[in-house]
């Protein structure tokens, strides 16, 4: 038996169910496909790309150790990859083919493609649940029903995992070196399909060496850093994660999203390690931020036409998004002249991650006082994030324009001058990202007014009226709900 272990967004050795599944029932060889016009079309970021190729570098030399070697190939997008994965199974000679499953719609056909290409090969393929604590399949309501809402969900889910408890599935052994064929680094499958080649080769962003070290240094890569992130929060801030987690000043998370994006860590792994701690309201609530994460992906599972970018309510059709491309230019890159909103922008385009409560804060202001469509922002954050996720990212975005699932409703509309004093009442955040601010009082830094310097710009609009206009848009009798028909994104086309 000799199994090929598919890398996707699971780059970590421990407690990797395909991998371990593999290296169990045979020799193993690991294998990554970069896709970028995959990536491109699904608007990932460069930060987050670039992440990936880090994780890969830690995780190929940590493989060897264990005498798995991690090869590469790369095709333009998910449509080439069953014919690429078919000549590799043929050249190797694999027996069976292990993968941890994936959500998004267009990745699960991609799944298909594949699973159907190994029977007519008559290779095993195997799609192991790994994302989740739960597989979506395995959660239902007293109906038999996918949840709706957030909190029946968890409460079921808890129930299942105190019955069950979680396991980590532990590495341990290592493996005589398989021997491989002759495989050169020019090697081509046909004139299209790229084949093995080094992880340099690969086609990544052209990005300066200045950018690249200063990420290297915002996000370490490795499974080992993930770890220790996971331990020191554990150990010593999660039991304040609640009164803390909503001061952007102040380092109250974990900071551990982008890691659990890739996979580097697992949502298992967090979720037992915070078991470790005393279970109080802080531990309660940290754990309720991995099963929102889970959340968002049972809901693309449940309720498809989310992948499409549409409306989870699909009865608000009739919101009469503004067409205003100034105004979101102004709202990209932080020039609204509303601190708290510009702030949080700077800090996503400075680091490529922004805190929960401003992301809620910015999204709101962006889809409601704006009234321009979530989608934008949706796309801009995936185009900037680190911890770029589709399905929380566009859970997020639909919550916040009260379109989603267990959305907030259409009449919470966050002032952000309120949210700002509240949150960040010394203004230590707006000082850190505002810095033509900084002379300010604690009073008037959350709305400069008269008080504003000249390099800072006006305010884009009055809230008040903002608000208004969000209220009066939403408001309309549910007999004339159109359906939403959704803004397409590329990636639907290069499935």
């Amino acid at each position: 038996m000799l199994n090929l272990h598919w890398f996707r967004n699971d780059l970590r050795i421990q407690d990797n169910l395909s991998l371990i599944k593999a290296t169990a029932t045979g020799q193993t060889i690991a294998l990554f496909i970069a896709t970028p016009e995959q990536w491109q079309a699904q608007d990932d970021a460069p930060m987050k790309i670039d992440f990936i190729r880090r994780n890969l570098q830690v995780l190929q030399q940590e493989l060897s150790l264990k005498n798995i070697p991690l090869l590469f190939a790369e095709v333009g997008n998910n449509a080439g990859i069953p014919e690429l994965l078919e000549k590799i199974i043929s050249v190797l000679g694999i027996s069976a083919l292990h993968c941890n499953r994936e959500y998004p719609e267009w990745e699960a056909q991609r799944d298909n493609a594949v699973n159907l290409m190994c029977k007519k090969l008559k290779v095993a393929f195997f799609c192991h649940e790994d994302q989740t604590l739960l597989p979506p399949e395995q959660v239902y309501n007293k109906s038999n029903l996918p949840f709706k809402v957030f909190t029946p969900y968890s409460k079921a889910v808890r129930a299942q995992l105190e019955e069950k408890s979680v396991h980590l599935e532990s590495f341990s052994s290592k493996q005589a070196m398989p021997e491989l064929p002759a495989l050169s680094s020019k090697t081509k499958t046909s004139d299209s399909l790229v084949f093995l080649r080094q992880l340099g080769d690969l086609s990544w962003p052209n990005i300066s060496a200045d950018l690249l070290k200063k990420w290297s240094l915002l996000w370490p890569a490795g499974e080992e850093h993930a770890w220790l992130m996971l331990r020191n929060f554990v150990q010593n801030r999660i039991n304040q994660y609640k009164p803390l987690r909503d001061q952007p000043a102040v380092d109250g998370t974990s900071r551990l999203s982008p890691y659990l994006t890739v996979g580097v860590i697992s949502a298992r792994q967090c979720w037992v390690h915070s078991m470790n701690a005393e279970l109080d309201n802080s531990v309660f609530a940290w754990q309720n931020e991995l099963l929102w994460r889970d959340f968002y992906k049972y809901v693309m599972v449940h309720f498809q036409h989310v992948c499409r970018h549409k409306n989870w309510r699909t009865d608000l059709g009739h919101i009469p998004w503004r067409d205003a491309p100034e105004d979101l230019e102004r709202w990209k890159y932080g020039q609204t002249g509303i601190p708290i909103v510009d702030a949080a922008m700077k800090q996503l385009l400075e680091t490529g991650w922004m805190h929960n409560r401003v992301r809620m804060i910015v999204a709101m202001f962006l889809s409601k006082h704006l009234l321009i469509d979530w989608r934008e922002g949706e796309k801009w954050f995936m185009q900037h994030l680190v911890d770029g996720d589709f399905s929380s990212n566009n859970g997020g975005w639909q919550w916040s324009a009260s379109t989603g699932t267990d959305a907030a409703p259409y009449f919470r509309i966050f002032n952000p001058v309120t949210q700002s004093g509240r949150f960040d009442p010394e203004g230590v955040y707006l000082r850190r990202w505002l810095p033509e601010l900084a002379e300010l009082d604690n009073k008037f830094i959350h709305e400069p007014g008269l008080l504003r310097p000249s390099s800072y710009p006006p305010p884009m609009l009055e809230l008040s009226l903002g608000r208004d206009r969000a209220l009066a848009a939403f408001k309309v009798p549910s007999e004339m709900y159109p359906s939403d028909k959704g803004t397409y994104r590329p990636q639907e086309k290069v499935i």
